[in-house]
């Protein structure tokens, strides 16, 4: 009789672990690196500086002419291209300029308001992009945003793709309308190749950094704020810092991109129940240091 449940257990454990590994392989386990203490909470006083640093210790000077309010109702072609001149999207979601309009003081980011436009070959769905004209070389990144409740990943991130040269920042990487996503903060660098002067990188890596916040992200708005500098890199939400990075490749000036798309590595792929989901920019605003010159 006890070799009957012996052979019983073995059987029951030996099934809840196969469970349990078929579940990691379907959703990976988080990983979080540490929490965020979102009582730390940074107050505005005013929009003249970063929201991390309202007394302005780092001398901090506001670059109007790359900023936007998106008060115009349009988008500002001075400071943006209205879609993403370099790259369709990732399958199945293109890019299309239809998913992106400017209402209320903010930039809205939608999915499939293409209408009968037909789309290239293995694509079954659109969203929006827009990408900066110009490029940045070190300085302060922020955006007051409210991300997509729905699976599609809501992105603020530099990026410049040359043909010797390629890194990337991802500032707000984040799909927090699949339930399992809705308190990862993550963040992201990148080198997907660079010069010999600039480390000799023929293959990608990525230093990827994943945070837990006890707040659902898509229900509110929160402030992404980046530092830049020689020396390090530095990520903020709402004000309080989060991440800090050694600077050890990151030299290249890079191109300001906001969209939503698919991303199979959040789970974030196309759901035809769920296509009423919107990803909120209320500004964009960057700084350089006083004695900078920036407008790379």
């Amino acid at each position: 009789m006890k070799s009957k449940f012996l052979l019983i257990g073995i059987i029951i454990l030996s099934f809840s672990i196969k469970m349990l590994q078929a579940q990691n392989l379907t959703i990976p386990p988080k990983n979080y690196v540490d929490s965020v203490d979102v009582s730390l909470t940074a107050e505005r006083v005013n929009n003249k500086f970063p929201l991390s640093d309202q007394t302005n210790n780092g001398e901090w000077k506001l670059l109007k002419k790359y900023s936007d309010e998106f008060e115009k109702g349009k988008i500002n072609e001075k400071i943006w291209y209205p879609n993403n001149p370099k790259w369709k999207g990732r399958k199945p979601t293109y890019f299309h300029g239809s998913n992106v309009t400017f209402e209320n003081g903010e930039a809205v980011f939608r999915v499939n308001k293409h209408g009968k436009d037909e789309l290239p070959d293995g694509y079954t769905h659109t969203a929006g992009f827009i990408k900066s004209k110009n490029k940045f070389l070190y300085g302060y990144f922020e955006a007051e945003m409210k991300l997509m409740d729905a699976p599609w990943v809501s992105g603020f991130w530099m990026t410049n793709v040359s043909k010797d040269w390629w890194t990337e920042i991802d500032i707000c990487e984040n799909a927090p309308g699949l339930h399992y996503n809705s308190n990862d903060l993550n963040s992201n660098i990148h080198v997907f190749r660079a010069p010999e002067d600039q480390g000799n990188v023929k293959e990608h890596f990525s230093r990827t950094k994943k945070y837990y916040i006890p707040v659902e992200l898509q229900k509110g708005y929160h402030v992404w704020g980046l530092e830049w500098t020689e020396e390090y890199i530095r990520f903020y939400i709402d004000g309080i810092l989060f991440r800090e990075a050694k600077n050890t490749h990151w030299h290249q000036p890079l191109e300001v991109n906001f969209n939503n798309e698919s991303n199979k590595w959040f789970g974030a792929l196309p759901d035809d129940n769920r296509l009423d989901g919107e990803f909120h920019v209320k500004y964009f605003r960057v700084w350089e240091k006083k004695n900078a010159s920036n407008g790379k």
